[in-house]
């Protein structure tokens, strides 16, 4: 099965070995890991685990992580991370490429390849609730807000959608 999704303006490809550095250096920066990480900086070979699962969840699920291009560079990142419920909607976009509607272009193309290509009958996603950008991008990608709580002391939001 061929995993490379496109746009209008992006490239998605699949996460591999190769791309350790480009996924470490997006992860580790400031602003993507202040939400994803609770800012707590990640080590590479964390990021190398997260790659190789991924790998793995697109050899048993056809779906995982891709990378994020535009005009052949590196600006983000969406996927799918493997949940006991459903797969879990996750993404970022470089922070000199916000307000571009990247990242809602991105979430888009992974999540229409899920429930559309794949047939998932439903997608989760949660989002830290100061995370205002990224809950936009979830309710225009038409995800309902099902429930909040309290994780590690942030208030996280959690979002659904079915096929």
């Amino acid at each position: 099965m061929n995993f490379i999704l496109t746009t209008e303006r992006l490239y998605l490809q699949p996460c591999g070995a190769e791309d350790l550095m480009r996924l470490h250096r997006l992860w580790t920066n400031q602003h993507i890991r202040y939400f994803l990480f609770d800012d707590r900086i990640i080590s590479e070979d964390e990021a190398r685990s997260f790659i190789q699962a991924s790998l793995d969840s697109f050899n048993r699920h056809n779906y995982g992580l891709w990378l994020v291009y535009c005009q052949n560079q590196c600006i983000g990142f969406a996927g799918f991370l493997d949940a006991e419920e459903a797969p879990n909607l996750i993404y970022g976009i470089h922070p000199d490429c916000w307000g571009q509607g990247y990242a809602t272009e991105a979430a888009r193309a992974v999540l229409t390849y899920g429930l559309e290509t794949l047939s998932l009958p439903r997608v989760n996603a949660d989002v830290d609730e100061p995370n205002t950008a990224s809950v936009q991008v979830l309710q225009k990608l038409g995800m309902k807000q099902v429930g909040h709580a309290i994780v590690n002391h942030h208030p996280l939001l959690y979002f659904t959608t079915y096929s």
